[in-house]
């Protein structure tokens, strides 16, 4: 993918080393020293949730912490479109919580962001455009609602009946569902939990590169 002429761009790789020596304020700004305009160093550090940290070495940071670092010195340059791969592979849930908060905010800066990622509820959360590579080729692309077909796919309805835990997966629930509840008034039957589930992104995802013959291993 080309860039415009002039168009900034920043990168944060799946790993990247940082000095351990410096501090998170020191790194970044020996980062802005290489741009002609960078972002305020402070207003980088409080953007990536760092505040608290800025004057930790890089080496006392935990793994979230240092990914927050990475985006941060890819975000000094005050970039137009920054690439993010893979950002939270190894996070806990808090921690990608946190990163996901980040990314949003990026986005919400204007920014375009071309993210890479394995986890669908990420893309689900945070892409307003998603393509789906199998076998080296796109398989599709769409906003996460729209993308394939889950017309085609079944959507679960889950209920518990006299503490029995019941999951049907069918491919028309608005009928399914009214004879459910139908037979349930007629027989005074409590259908607890009742949820209808219609199919992930990770469902259909799985269907695509399915479809695709790419091996799921």
């Amino acid at each position: 993918m080309a860039a415009a002429p002039g168009e900034r761009i920043g990168i944060v790789l799946q790993s990247c080393r940082l000095d351990p020596y410096l501090t998170v304020r020191e790194s970044l700004g020996l980062y802005a020293g290489y741009y002609r305009a960078p972002r305020p160093v402070d207003e980088v550090i409080e953007l990536v949730g760092l505040t608290g940290k800025a004057d930790d070495r890089a080496r006392s940071l935990s793994g979230g912490q240092q990914r927050r670092l990475d985006v941060g010195m890819a975000l000094i340059g005050d970039p137009e479109l920054l690439f993010l791969d893979e950002p939270t592979t190894g996070f806990d849930p808090s921690a990608r919580r946190q990163a996901w908060e980040t990314i949003a905010g990026l986005r919400d800066l204007g920014k375009t962001v071309f993210l890479t990622t394995h986890y669908m509820d990420e893309a689900q959360r945070l892409a307003d455009r998603v393509m789906v590579i199998a076998g080296g080729e796109i398989v599709a692309a769409g906003t996460p609602e729209d993308l394939g077909d889950r017309d085609t796919l079944p959507t679960t309805i889950s209920y518990q009946l006299d503490g029995e835990e019941i999951s049907v997966k069918t491919t028309t629930p608005v009928a399914d569902l009214h004879q459910l509840t139908e037979r349930a008034l007629q027989q005074g039957l409590e259908l607890e939990g009742l949820e209808v589930t219609r199919p992930s992104l990770e469902d259909v995802y799985l269907s695509l590169t399915a479809e695709a013959g790419e091996d799921s291993q």
